[in-house]
C-alpha cells in the first residue's frame, strides 16, 4: 500500500468519522435493546467462562503460577487471557459476517464500503473496553490493583485488534463465496483457544513440544497480555514488534484481497 494510498484511506476514514461513530452506537443498541441486563450481556459470557475454569482448575494451577503474588493467582492469569483472546476473537467474528450481513447496504448506499470494518472495529473496542473495566473491578476485589504496565495495553490492543481484522476481512471476503468458512472459521478459533496458553501455562507443556506452542501467532498477544495484567511487567519489545509485522502483513493482504473482488462481493450478495 503506498504512501498516497494510504493517506486517501486516512481521509476517508476522517471524512466518515460520523457515519462510523453512528453506525457503532446503532450496533451496540441494537444488541442490547429490550434487554434487562443491558451491557452486561457484553462481559457476561466470557466472565461465566472464567468462573468455570477457575472453579475446575484453580487448585490444579494454582502451584504453576510463580511470579503472581495473590491467594487468587489463577483467576487473575486467566482473566488477563481472556480479555486479550475475546478482543481477537470478536473481532475476527464479526468481521467474518460483515459483507453478507450488510448485503442490502453494499447494494442500496453509495458510501465507502470498506468503512464497514471500522464499524467492527469500534463496536469490539466498545465491548472490550467494558470487558477490561470489569476485569479491574474483579482484580481490585481480589486485592490485586492495577500497576504502571496498564498503560501498555492501548498499543498491544491496538495492534491486536488490526492484526485480527486483517484476518477476519479476508476471511469475511471468502465467506462470501464460500459460505462453508462461516462454519469452519469459529471451529479454528476454538482449536486456536486450546493451542494457546490461557487456560493453563506454557511450563505445562513438554519442553521439546513447547516452540511448536510459541508458534501460535496468538501466543504472542495472549502472552502480553499475562504480563501486563497479570504479572504487571512491561510487555516485550520483540513481542510488540512481532505483532505489529503480524498485523501489517495480514491487512495488507485482506486489502489487496478486498480490492480484488469488491465489484464481485455485491454482484455475489
Amino acid at each position: 500500500m503506498g504512501s498516497a494510498t494510504l493517506k486517501a484511506k486516512v481521509r476517508q476514514l476522517i471524512d466518515n468519522r460520523f457515519f462510523i461513530i453512528t453506525a457503532i452506537k446503532m450496533d451496540f443498541k441494537a444488541r442490547f435493546s429490550r434487554s434487562v441486563f443491558g451491557t452486561l450481556w457484553a462481559i457476561l459470557n466470557p466472565l461465566v467462562m472464567v468462573a468455570i475454569y477457575a472453579f475446575i482448575l484453580s487448585k490444579i494451577m494454582q502451584a504453576k503460577l510463580p511470579g503472581i503474588e495473590n491467594s487468587y493467582a489463577y483467576p487473575i492469569y486467566l482473566i488477563s487471557g481472556i480479555v486479550g483472546w475475546t478482543l481477537f476473537s470478536e473481532v475476527v467474528s464479526r468481521s467474518l459476517v460483515v459483507f453478507i450481513e450488510n448485503g442490502h447496504y453494499l447494494k442500496k448506499l453509495s458510501f465507502p464500503r470498506s468503512n464497514l470494518v471500522f464499524v467492527v472495529l469500534g463496536a469490539s473496542f466498545v465491548n472490550s473496553v467494558i470487558l477490561l473495566v470489569a476485569a479491574m473491578a474483579i482484580f481490585l476485589l481480589l486485592d490485586f490493583p492495577p500497576a504502571w504496565s496498564l498503560l501498555w495495553l492501548v498499543p498491544v490492543a491496538l495492534l491486536t485488534a488490526l492484526f485480527a481484522l486483517g484476518i477476519g476481512v479476508s476471511v469475511g471476503v471468502l465467506n462470501v463465496f464460500l459460505r462453508d468458512m462461516g462454519q469452519v472459521v469459529p471451529i479454528v478459533l476454538q482449536l486456536m483457544f486450546w493451542l494457546t496458553p490461557i487456560v493453563y501455562t506454557i511450563n505445562i507443556i513438554p519442553e521439546q513440544s513447547q516452540h511448536w506452542l510459541a508458534m501460535n501467532p496468538l501466543f504472542v498477544i495472549v502472552e502480553m497480555y499475562h504480563d501486563i495484567l497479570a504479572y504487571r511487567v512491561d510487555p516485550q519489545m520483540g513481542s510488540l514488534a512481532k505483532l505489529l509485522l503480524m498485523a501489517i502483513a495480514t491487512n495488507v493482504f485482506g486489502f489487496v484481497l478486498y480490492r480484488k473482488a469488491k465489484t464481485e462481493i455485491v454482484e455475489e450478495l
